[in-house]
C-alpha cells in the first residue's frame, strides 16, 4: 500500500514542496527588508531633546567649572614641581651648611665669621624660595578645590533635570516602539488574514505550493517579526495576546473536530456505494497505508486474512476477484494476481 502512489508523482510532490519553501524564502526575505525599515519612519531620539531649557545654562557652568578644574590641575602640577625642586635645593644647601658649621666649630677660626654670615643668608634665601613655592602650591590647590566644588554643585543641579529628561525620553521611546509595533501589526494582520483564507480555501487547490509558501511566510512574519516586539507592560499584554490566540485556535480546532465527527457520522450512515463514491482512490490508499479504515479512519488489522470488512463501519476492505478468485482490496481497480478489472459494485 505504501508504494501505491506513482514514483514520478512522489518526486513531483516533493518538487512542489521545494517550490513552496523557495517561494516562502523569498517572501520572508522581502518581509524582513520591509519590517526592518519600518523603525526608520520614527525620528532618532536623544537625551538633549528632552532637557529643560534651564539645563543649558547649568551645562555651561559645569563645562566652565570643568575647564577651570583642568587648568587648576595643570597649574598645581607645575607648582608642586617647583616646590619639590626648591625643597630639594634647600635641603642640599642645608646639609652643606651643617657640614661647614661643624668644621668651623672644630677649627675655631674667627676669620670665617663673614663667610658664615654669607652662607646663612644664602640658606635663608633658599628657605624663603621654598616657602614661596609651598605657598604658591597651596594657592593652586585651593583653586583646584574651588573648581571641583563648583563642578560638583553644577553636576548636583543637573541631576534632577537629567533624571526628568531621562523619564521623558523613556516615555517617548516607549511611544515610538509602540508606533513601530503598530506599523508591523498593520503589515502583519492582512498577511495573516490572507494566509488564513488560503489555508481554508486553497491549501488543497491546484496552486497549493504557492498557498503553503505564503502561509509559511505569514507564520514566520507573525512569530519572528511581530511577536518579539510585542509590548510587554509587565507581561499583561503578551499573556493576554497568548490567551486570545489560544482561545481562537482552540475554538477553531473544536469546531472543526465537531464538523469532522458529524461528517463521519453522516458518512457511516450512508450506503457503502455512496461512501465509496466520496472516497478518492489516492485518499483510500493513503489511509490503508496507515493501517486505518478508509471510511471511518479507525485502526484495522489489515494483515489478518480473516478481516474483509471494517468492524467499525462495515465498509468492504477485501473481496474476491471475479476472474481468478484471488483476495484483493476492494479499492484496487485491478486484480494484483490476474490483472482483471474489478467489477463495479
Amino acid at each position: 500500500m505504501n508504494n501505491a502512489i506513482r514514483l514520478s508523482e512522489k518526486w513531483f510532490v516533493r518538487a512542489l514542496w521545494l517550490i513552496s519553501l523557495v517561494f516562502a524564502f523569498f517572501l520572508i526575505g522581502l518581509g524582513n527588508a520591509v519590517v526592518g525599515d519600518l523603525p526608520q519612519v520614527e525620528a532618532e531620539l536623544s537625551l538633549q531633546q528632552f532637557m529643560d531649557p534651564a539645563a543649558e545654562a547649568l551645562q555651561q557652568q559645569q563645562d566652565a567649572a570643568r575647564n577651570n578644574r583642568l587648568a587648576a590641575e595643570a597649574a598645581l602640577d607645575q607648582a608642586e614641581l617647583k616646590r619639590t625642586g626648591a625643597l630639594k635645593e634647600y635641603e642640599a644647601a642645608r646639609a652643606t651648611f651643617d657640614n661647614w658649621v661643624a668644621t668651623r666649630q672644630a677649627t675655631g677660626r674667627a676669620d670665617q665669621d663673614a663667610e658664615l654670615r654669607a652662607r646663612t643668608s644664602a640658606l635663608d634665601a633658599l628657605k624663603a624660595s621654598e616657602t614661596a613655592a609651598s605657598r604658591a602650591s597651596e594657592a593652586e590647590r585651593q583653586k583646584l578645590l574651588d573648581a571641583q566644588q563648583a563642578e560638583q554643585r553644577a553636576e548636583a543641579a543637573m541631576v534632577p533635570l537629567r533624571d526628568a529628561a531621562q523619564a521623558r525620553m523613556h516615555n517617548a521611546l516607549q511611544a515610538s516602539e509602540l508606533r513601530v509595533f503598530l506599523y508591523r501589526l498593520a503589515v502583519t494582520l492582512p498577511l495573516l488574514a490572507i494566509a488564513g483564507w488560503l489555508f481554508m480555501k486553497a491549501r488543497k487547490s491546484r496552486w497549493w505550493p504557492f498557498a503553503w509558501g505564503f502561509i509559511f511566510f505569514a507564520l514566520f512574519t507573525f512569530f519572528v517579526e511581530l511577536v518579539p516586539y510585542l509590548p510587554s507592560y509587565g507581561g499583561y499584554v503578551r499573556y493576554s495576546v497568548g490567551i486570545i490566540i489560544t482561545l481562537l485556535v482552540g475554538r477553531w480546532a473544536i469546531i472543526e473536530l465537531n464538523k469532522y465527527l458529524e461528517r463521519q457520522k453522516l458518512a457511516e450512515a450512508q450506503p457503502e456505494t455512496m461512501r465509496r463514491q466520496d472516497l478518492a482512490y489516492d485518499q483510500a490508499l493513503a489511509r490503508l497505508a496507515k493501517g486505518v479504515c478508509p471510511g471511518c479512519e479507525r485502526p484495522v488489522d489489515l494483515k489478518n486474512p480473516d478481516i474483509d470488512f471494517c468492524p467499525h463501519c462495515g465498509i468492504g476492505l477485501y473481496e474476491r476477484c471475479h476472474s481468478c478468485s484471488a483476495r484483493k482490496g476492494t479499492f484496487s481497480p485491478f486484480c494484483h494476481k490476474c490483472g482483471a478489472k474489478a467489477e463495479a459494485a
